[in-house]
């Protein structure tokens, strides 16, 4: 027996992997976060297979759920949304899975900072613009944020940054990123990337803050900041130029 932690993508149900996919099909039990993971994922399920909706559960009955499916063999499928690595709450269901010597997996998905910068129709590393991407939130009702890790801080290296879980926070965001990337720096809210009722806001520092007040977001959205949401005038890659020598191109440089 075996529980399969699986990333369930970030909310269309297309876009869960093979591997994922599979796992689901072969799983007797499968504990799915029913808040923000897509219904139409348990279509995957064998006809029989017990549903646990986790969204009203604790940490300690979801353990016995997982708990009750070892006792009998059997493997369970669990369904997070987006990809397992961050702000999943995984961590803590596998130190108790080792400390009860119960087996499980990992399987990766897509990332909900990936889909949102594939609704925004843009790559977010920009050569000689933006190199780096950093991944963050703010401190939440959930967890509050290491001393060291601040927007500010994460500011002052001027990359694009991809805040999570921060809706709720705007005001502070604007207030503490505009003296870093200035009034005019360009700013995208993705909510609910994939889902059909997909939204994007664009803006900047100035302006963001009004634009969502107009018409408010709640949740499941990632705000980007960042000067390379909106570049074009910048030089191409070297990866591909003509005269560019790498082993795989096998000719010789003109």
């Amino acid at each position: 027996m075996t529980v399969h932690f699986i990333g369930a993508g970030p909310g269309a149900a297309d876009l869960i992997t093979v591997r994922g996919r599979d796992l689901i099909a072969r799983s007797p039990v499968c504990l799915y976060a029913g808040s923000i993971v897509p219904p139409d994922l348990l279509q995957h399920c064998p006809a029989e297979a017990e549903i646990i909706d986790t969204a009203p559960m604790s940490l300690d009955e979801i353990e016995q759920a997982m708990v009750a499916a070892h006792s009998e063999g059997k493997d369970v499928a669990r369904l997070h949304s987006g990809d397992l690595s961050v702000w999943s709450a995984v961590a803590e269901q596998m130190r108790r899975l080792d400390r009860r010597g119960i087996p499980y997996s990992l399987t990766p998905g897509v990332p909900a900072f990936a889909a949102a910068a594939a609704a925004l129709g843009r790559e977010l590393t920009i050569p000689e613009v933006a190199q780096s991407l950093v991944l963050t939130r703010v401190s939440g009702r959930a967890s509050q944020m290491p001393s060291g890790e601040t927007l500010a801080g994460f500011g002052a290296t001027g990359a694009t940054l991809a805040i999570h879980l921060a809706i709720h926070a705007l005001g502070q965001v604007v207030a503490e990123l505009t003296p870093l990337y200035g009034s005019d720096c360009p700013v995208a809210i993705v909510v609910r990337a994939t889902w059909p009722d997909e939204r994007i806001v664009r803006g900047t520092l100035a302006t963001i803050a009004g634009l969502v007040a107009a018409e408010p977001i709640e949740r499941t959205a990632i705000i980007f900041v960042g000067p390379g949401l909106t570049a074009q005038e910048f030089r191409e890659s070297a990866l591909y130029d003509a005269g560019y020598q790498r082993r795989f191109r096998g000719r010789e440089a003109s």
